[in-house]
Order: structure tokens, then C-alpha cells, then sequence
């Protein structure tokens, strides 16, 4: 068989387009109690968010980066602008929009989602939500969805009520540094019964060289109420290190069921070290659906605290690293209730000397008697220069457990791309083939537009890989 060059930096199409840095106003580099200050002024913040902001900056200098990991010490805050806000205003009209910063959400398929099958769009860009629109039957239910900057000036007492309860500034550094700099991010209330059965999109682009995007997620599903939130993530590659450190909590109550999906797909010059939590109520369900591509370095485990009697959690998860790329990735559950039940199916790619790792955490306490929790993790390496890992670990304190856990790592078999030459098929085409069925499982949880996203990005990344 022939061997195929490998592209090393392979390029990533619409994702890749950089428009002007643009801005109104850029903090300068580095993290001060004036920069911070700043921040909360330009964004006439009542006085407590900015007590809570200047709160995290000093936990922030007190907490050590973590020791465990892969390696981020390409991190130099003292370069990196924490806040970048752009030449306009949040609008909900889409042609209020400046052309430039709309010609790039066009690329991006955004507002044609909307169009075809959204009830409610949010697109950030750099530090600022820009355009927001929501369908007036939501409205008229009750179901608040904006951006957070707005919610903690307009829904002050909730917003007050949660943020960053559920990821409190001490949890991690990386944690206090998006208490000090958090800025846009989506809010989200949905009444008690009410149903929204059309998806809701919030998308983050990072457009400004060596700065970081901090937004913040904040979702309540009040009991017996259902949604389903998708994320749109993505950068353009700079040949400085650019920072995401975004937060979401989610609060899922009695009865309520909530769908999160996210296609993370960071430029390569990123350090993407994002903290996603829910907490789950009686008989609650939260469903993660989660795509892990680009970013140099990833450090993400959204975690579910399974608080209720029959709480429940689903994780379904695809990363695929590539060269130059350690994507660290998992999920962490905590059953706290009885007849709690978990799910997580992660699945990862690794080519061109990518390294992904699964890294995940199972805890089932004591008086979570009767909980119920299934661990599928498979690996596919597509050369002998890449790098796969599972790292689980599971906590039990009591006798009353269904527990299961199945780990695979393999690599593509030369017979089933010989075989599928042998039938007319071109060995990559043959290799993406095996790598979408690989993928299907995932892939067809997703929203359409975010699976034909999924499989793009899968076959930008199989160009020119080792045969």
C-alpha cells in the first residue's frame, strides 16, 4: 500500500477565516484589580458582581495551577487580554449587525440555523454577545433566554441566586480566573411544565489575537420542564496562545430533563480549559452530548452531581486529537441520592501523533443505595505515532451497586482497508469510512447541522493522514 504525506497543519476551511481585530475597547495585557474593575464599569455591573469579581481575582493569585495534566505552560496571563469588546451593541435584529462580524457567522451556518430550525439564537464575538432573537411563543410562556450581561442586570435575584454556585471561584485556578473576567455567555429560565421543543443555540467565536474568552452559561429548567441547548464553539489560528476559560452550570430540577450539546472546535493555538457542571434533582435527567476538536490543549470534564432519588445522567462524547494536539477529556458523575443512574460513552480519535486521553470519575456515596453506572470508553489510533489513554476512576461506599466499566484501544485494521480497496474504494475514503462508523454513534445524537459540522471537521482532519 502506498504510503499518503501527512498534512501537519491542515487547513480548516471557514473556521480559519481572521477578520480585522476590530474592537471599542481592549483591556490591556495581564490581570490587575483595575483591569478587572474595568471590566465590571464597562458593563455598569451592580456592586456586588464586582465584590464577587475582585473575591476570585485574590483566590485566583492564592490557588496553584494544577500538577496534573498535560502541559499548559505555554499560559502566560501577563500576555493574555481578558476582555475585547467589539465596535457594536447586542442587537436582536441581524441586520443591524456590522457586516464583517456577520459575514463570518454567515460562514459558520449561523443565522441560517435559525432560520431552518432554531427557537432562539445567540452569537458572541470576542468578549460581547452581539445579536440575540428568540420566537415570541417562548416568550409568551414564560421562557427567558439572553445574554448574561443583561440577565444580571435584568434578573438580578436569580442570576444572584446561582452564579457560579454550582463552580465556585475556590474550585480550581482556572475557575477563579472566569469569576474575575467572565464576560457574555447565554442565560436561560424555563418555567415549571413548560416544554420547549425547538432547540435553543448560543455561538462563541474568538476572533482577537492572544486574548481569552471567558463567557458564562447559566441554565434553569424548573420541575417538569424540558430543553434542549446546543454550543457552537471556534477560532481562527493566531501564532500566539489564545485562552478559553468559560463556565456553564446548569440546574436541572424535579422531573425536568435537559439536552446540552457542544462542538467545541478551537483553533490549534488555544488552551480550551472549560468547566461545565450540572446538578441534577428528583427524577431529573441531563443529557451531555459533547464533540472535543482542535484547541492545542483541552482540560474538560463536565461533571453531574446527581442530587435527587432517580436523578439521572447521560455522557456521550467524541474527541479527535491530531498532531501537536493533547486533548485531555472525560466526564465526572457523583451520585448523591438512591436509584440514581448513569450512563457515559466516550469515544476518541488520534492521528498524526495526537495524544487523546479519557479521564473520568464515577463517585457513588454511601446512602446512594440501588445507583446504577455504565462506563464505555474505546479509543482509535490511526498511526503508531499517536497516543490514547483511559484514566478512570471509580468510588464506591456502599454494597448496593450495578457498576460496569469496558475500555477498548485499536487501531484501523489493514484487512478491512484492503478489503474495501478491493471493492473500487479509495484507501483515505476507505479510512474515513471505518472513522464515520466509528464516530455514528455519537454522531447521530447531535442536532442535523452540528452532525454535517461533525463530519466536515472528520474529514478536514483525515486529509492526507498515513495510509
Amino acid at each position: 500500500m502506498a504510503k499518503k504525506t501527512v498534512v501537519a497543519d491542515i487547513d480548516r476551511g471557514i473556521y480559519d477565516v481572521i477578520n480585522e481585530d476590530n474592537f471599542s475597547y481592549k483591556s490591556d495585557k495581564g490581570l490587575t484589580e483595575e483591569i478587572v474593575t474595568t471590566i465590571s464599569n464597562e458593563k455598569n455591573e451592580p456592586e456586588w458582581m464586582l465584590n464577587f469579581r475582585l473575591r476570585s481575582l485574590k483566590i485566583y493569585n492564592e490557588l496553584k495551577i494544577p500538577d496534573w495534566g498535560p502541559d499548559i505552560s505555554d499560559l502566560d496571563m501577563d500576555n493574555i487580554v481578558t476582555y475585547v469588546k467589539p465596535k457594536t451593541s447586542m442587537t436582536e435584529s441581524w441586520d443591524a449587525v456590522p457586516e464583517d462580524i456577520k459575514d463570518t457567522f454567515e460562514r459558520l451556518g449561523i443565522p441560517q440555523a435559525e432560520r431552518e430550525s432554531l427557537a432562539g439564537v445567540g452569537a458572541q464575538y470576542d468578549s460581547e454577545v452581539v445579536y440575540h432573537n428568540v420566537k415570541e411563543e417562548l416568550v409568551k410562556q414564560g421562557v427567558i433566554y439572553t445574554d448574561m450581561d443583561s440577565a444580571v442586570r435584568d434578573y438580578e435575584d436569580i442570576v444572584k441566586k446561582h452564579f457560579m454556585k454550582l463552580v465556585p471561584p475556590k474550585d480550581h485556578k482556572f475557575a477563579a480566573l472566569h469569576g474575575a473576567v467572565w464576560s457574555g455567555g447565554s442565560f436561560v429560565y424555563v418555567p415549571s411544565g413548560v416544554h420547549v421543543d425547538i432547540p435553543l443555540q448560543s455561538y462563541f467565536r474568538l476572533n482577537s489575537p492572544g486574548a481569552g474568552q471567558f463567557e458564562h452559561t447559566l441554565i434553569i429548567v424548573e420541575k417538569g420542564a424540558s430543553l434542549h441547548f446546543i454550543e457552537g464553539c471556534s477560532a481562527p489560528k493566531y501564532n500566539v496562545t489564545n485562552l478559553h476559560a468559560g463556565c456553564v452550570e446548569l440546574f436541572v430540577n424535579e422531573d425536568a430533563k435537559l439536552r446540552y450539546s457542544t462542538i467545541e472546535n478551537w483553533s490549534r493555538n488555544m488552551l480550551n480549559l472549560n468547566t461545565k457542571r450540572a446538578v441534577v434533582e428528583k427524577n431529573g435527567i441531563i443529557e451531555w452530548v459533547s464533540g472535543s476538536f482542535g484547541s492545542k490543549v483541552s482540560m474538560l470534564y463536565p461533571m453531574s452531581v446527581l442530587k435527587g432519588d432517580g436523578a439521572k445522567s447521560e455522557f456521550t462524547g467524541i474527541t479527535f486529537a491530531s498532531s501537536g494536539q493533547v486533548l485531555d477529556t472525560g466526564t465526572k458523575v457523583v451520585h448523591s441520592a438512591p436509584n440514581t443512574s448513569s450512563t457515559i460513552n466516550s469515544k476518541s480519535i488520534s492521528r498524526d501523533g495526537g495524544v487523546a486521553v479519557y479521564r473520568g470519575v464515577v463517585k457513588i456515596n454511601a446512602n446512594a443505595k440501588n445507583a446504577k453506572s455504565y462506563v464505555s470508553c474505546e479509543s482509535l489510533m490511526l498511526d503508531n505515532k499517536s497516543k490514547s489513554d483511559t484514566i478512570p476512576v471509580i468510588e464506591i461506599e456502599n454494597d448496593e451497586v450495578d457498576m460496569g466499566h469496558e475500555a477498548k484501544i485499536g487501531r484501523i485494521s489493514d484487512d478491512a482497508i484492503f478489503y474495501l480497496m478491493s471493492r473500487g474504494i479509495s484507501e483515505e475514503e476507505a479510512k474515513a469510512m471505518i472513522v464515520r462508523g466509528f464516530v455514528e454513534p455519537i454522531t447521530k445524537e447531535l442536532p442535523l447541522e452540528y452532525a454535517v459540522e461533525m463530519n466536515n471537521l472528520i474529514n478536514i482532519e483525515l486529509e492526507g493522514t498515513i495510509g
